[in-house]
C-alpha cells in the first residue's frame, strides 16, 4: 500500500485530502502564535548582555578611581613621615597604574583594567614592603 489514493476513487477523496491539508497547516500555524518568539528572546538577551557590559565598566571605573586615590593618600602620608624615597615612588606608580585602568574600564576595556587594576594593587604591596 502506497497511501495514495486508488485512480477509481471520485473527485470526494482528493477534496477531502485537500480539506484535512488545509485544516493541518491552520492548526500548525495557530500553534506558533503560542510560542515565544525568538526574536524577543534574542532582545532580552542583548538587553542583558548590554547591563552587564555597563555594569563591568562601572565597576572597573570605579574600582580604579577608589585605588587611585588610596594609593595617592598613602604617598602623601609616606611623603610627609620619614620614609625611603622608594616607598612613596611605588605608591604614587601604583595609583598612576591604577588610574590609567580606571580609564580603561570607563572606555570598555575592563579585561585590561582588571590586569591593571591587579598591577597596580602590586606596586602599592611592593611599596608597603619597602616601608
Amino acid at each position: 500500500m502506497s497511501g495514495r489514493p486508488d485512480s477509481d476513487t471520485g473527485p470526494e477523496a482528493a477534496d477531502s485530502q485537500a480539506a484535512a491539508d488545509q485544516d493541518e497547516s491552520h492548526d500548525l500555524l495557530d500553534e506558533s502564535d503560542d510560542l515565544p518568539h525568538e526574536s524577543d528572546d534574542l532582545l532580552d538577551e542583548s538587553d542583558d548582555l548590554l547591563e552587564d557590559a555597563r555594569r563591568a565598566r562601572w565597576t572597573a571605573a570605579g574600582t580604579g578611581a577608589a585605588l587611585t586615590l588610596a594609593g595617592l593618600a598613602a604617598a602623601l602620608l609616606r611623603l610627609i613621615r620619614s620614609a625611603p624615597a622608594l616607598v612613596p615612588a611605588a605608591y604614587a606608580g601604583g595609583a598612576a597604574v591604577c588610574a590609567a585602568a580606571a580609564v580603561l574600564g570607563s572606555r570598555g576595556r575592563t579585561r585590561r583594567a582588571l590586569w591593571l587594576l591587579i598591577a597596580g594593587v602590586m606596586v602599592m604591596a611592593l611599596g608597603d614592603q619597602f616601608d
